[in-house]
């Protein structure tokens, strides 16, 4: 029976994102949520488990407000948390939370399988699960739409340009998903209220072996503004020629 464990981030809900007056986004009343990707993630964990047996720790790396995406990720069906957390988390970028997480995976869970969204919501560098796999050694399987245990094996069905590649590989091993791969479920009442009673392994900055200084910075950030010229043009050569010399004018081509 497969240990498995997934990865999951705790993300604004773009949802609520404001534009300011002057143009710059407005924070002030945003909600958070689990990255949609990695809900999918999260589903599939369970829905392995359900079919093979074993268990699921779903880990997550972020600031010590983020213990609501905790209990949300446990509803969905995993049998523990690991919440690796310090304020200075909420500032770090991909090749660190990769490096932050195979310091407490490697050292302080067990795995066959690692689950990963194919990427973040907010940042989306689709980086973090091959960064992982990689730091661990293991194979890394990405783009998944099907997956299936077989044996000691991971059968994956993953897509490509040109379709659908199938492919396998003996674990332990890492792969991500895409949304294609399952529809997430919303958790009940019972769900909730289950999720309140399941472990969580709280791990502090201190407690990892290396450390580590968040880099990411966001010196400015701004909407997309959009200014419509209301100007027709049909479908003749003489209106095709005017369009391409508008777009001249406004620097569009050149």
């Amino acid at each position: 029976m497969p240990n498995i464990v997934v990865c999951f981030k705790w993300v604004i809900d773009e949802a609520y994102i404001r534009r300011g007056s002057s143009g710059e986004l407005d924070f002030s009343s945003v909600s958070y949520k689990i990255s949609d990707y990695d809900r999918n993630a999260i589903e599939e964990a369970v829905r392995l488990r359900n079919e093979s047996g074993g268990r699921v720790a779903a880990v997550t790396v972020g600031s010590p407000e983020a213990t609501k995406g905790l209990k949300d990720a446990l509803s969905r069906g995993p049998d523990q948390a690991y919440f690796i957390n310090d304020a200075s988390f909420e500032n770090i970028e991909p090749s660190q939370t990769s490096a932050i997480l195979a310091d407490v995976i490697g050292s302080k869970i067990e795995y066959d399988l690692i689950i990963c969204g194919e990427g973040s919501s907010d940042l989306y560098t689709q980086q973090v699960g091959p960064r992982l796999a990689e730091r661990l050694g293991i194979p890394c399987i990405s783009f998944v739409l099907k997956l299936t245990i077989d044996g000691n094996h991971i059968i994956a069905e993953r897509k490509v340009e040109d379709g659908v590649e199938v492919t396998a590989a003996p674990m332990p091993v890492l792969v991500t998903v895409l949304p294609d791969i399952n529809t997430p479920r919303i958790p009940g009442v019972k769900d909730t209220l289950m999720a309140s009673k399941k472990e969580v392994v709280n791990i502090a900055k201190d407690d990892l072996a290396q450390t580590y200084e968040p880099t990411l910075q966001t010196t400015a950030m701004t909407a997309a503004s959009m200014e419509r010229r209301c100007v027709k043009f049909g479908a003749e050569p003489g209106d095709i020629a005017g369009f391409v010399e508008a777009l001249e004018k406004e620097g569009v081509l050149r």
